[in-house]
């Protein structure tokens, strides 16, 4: 027993042996990290500049264009009325239609009128019956007093009884041609050729003397109506030329000059009613068509840079700057003066001659060196 349990048992290694093993295994490791470590190292030193595209800082004159939605609408709206009242007999156009100057647009019940103007002509022919007897009774005592057979005072009387009867002829006359005058007003014609735009009666209402019964729109130049706000009105020029275009259809196109300017502000939008006169206004741009009105505001100096070039620093607007001889990079805070169409307009914080990044500069950090590949213009 004892022999074989002898005989199995391995001679063990010894421990200096195993010591130094362990340590040749651990400066191998030490010296491929380093190795690995410099490898990363000479990469980053190695690693490509970013490539941008920058622009020259320069000045140039900004016009900005400000367009807004407005109205044809008319110059001259008439309210039109009866001069006399009564129930309305006849109604005979409605709100859209175009009437000719002297149309008749509505009749009341002439009734009344008639009546007046029969009477009117009774109190007439009456006083010219007085007035021949008046007449004749003058010249009898005219003729009498030349021949001494009638006393001064009898023809005195005569001739003021003469003068009483022509006078009553005369108001008589007048009176008649009151009530004529009345028994037209009892037709509501248009004074201007135009379109009707409202109307407030219908057949069968009475309606009293100067009561509105319809408005029209007078034929003639038209305004482009629109509602601007206060703001934009401080900044635009005094007397602008507005282009008008039709929003149905932009080839349909008029050049209008502001004729009005509301001089109170709505206080429920903070805008101001401005008009806009069109002269020779084009027959497509008829009464309530949808229009844009444009018009450039005053020109100042300013940097045009396109929106690529926009970025942030400290939550306002910057632009990255190149460094002429480093080549290094650093934000600038900008002043914005307006956003246009693919441009931001930069009011401050830029000098002439200086390189601003337009493309690559989201890439970009505080202090970086950067490679230029084009120059925009």
């Amino acid at each position: 027993m004892s022999r074989n349990a002898t005989s199995s048992a391995l001679p063990s290694s010894p421990p200096s042996l195993l010591s130094r093993s362990n340590v040749f295994l651990l400066l191998a490791c030490a010296a491929t990290l380093s190795v690995a470590g410099c490898q990363k190292q000479q990469a980053a030193e190695k690693k490509l500049p970013v490539m941008v595209t920058t622009q020259t800082v320069a000045l140039a004159d900004y016009a900005p264009r400000t367009s807004l939605t407005g109205v044809i609408a008319a110059r001259t709206l008439n309210n039109l009325s009866f001069r006399v009242g009564g129930r309305v007999a006849e109604r005979l156009v409605d709100v859209g239609q175009h009437v000719d100057k002297g149309a008749v647009l509505a009749r009341i019940d002439p009734q009344e009128q008639e009546s007046d103007l029969r009477s009117a002509q009774a109190d007439l022919d009456a006083a010219q019956a007085q007035l021949t007897q008046a007449t004749a009774t003058y010249q009898r005592q005219k003729t009498l007093l030349s021949q001494g057979f009638t006393t001064r005072r009898d023809f005195d009387t005569a001739d003021q009884t003469l003068k009483v009867a022509q006078g009553s002829v005369d108001a008589a006359q007048s009176a008649l041609a009151n009530a004529r005058e009345n028994l037209s007003y009892t037709e509501l014609k248009a004074g201007a050729a135009g379109v009707i735009t409202a109307r407030q009666v219908e057949a069968g209402q009475v309606v009293q003397a100067a009561q509105t019964v319809f408005t029209i729109a007078e034929d003639g130049d038209r305004d482009a109506v629109f509602n601007v706000h206060e703001t934009l009105v401080a900044r635009t020029p005094s007397s602008p030329a507005v282009t008008i275009t039709l929003l149905s259809d932009p080839q349909i196109r008029a050049v209008g000059k502001v004729r009005e300017i509301s001089p109170a502000v709505d206080t429920a939008s903070g805008s101001i009613r401005v008009k806009v006169g069109i002269a020779d206004t084009p027959a497509g741009m008829a009464l309530g068509a949808a229009v844009i009105g444009t018009v450039s505001a005053k020109a100042v100096r300013a940097v045009l840079l396109p929106w690529q070039a926009l970025t942030s620093s400290a939550g306002k607007p910057a632009v990255w700057v190149v460094d002429p001889s480093s080549k290094a990079v650093t934000t600038i805070p900008i002043e914005v003066l307006a956003f246009d169409s693919g441009v931001v307009v930069v009011e401050k914080g830029l000098q002439e001659g200086q390189s601003v990044v337009t493309a690559g500069g989201q890439l970009l950090s505080p202090g970086q060196t950067i490679e230029i590949a084009g120059v925009s213009q």
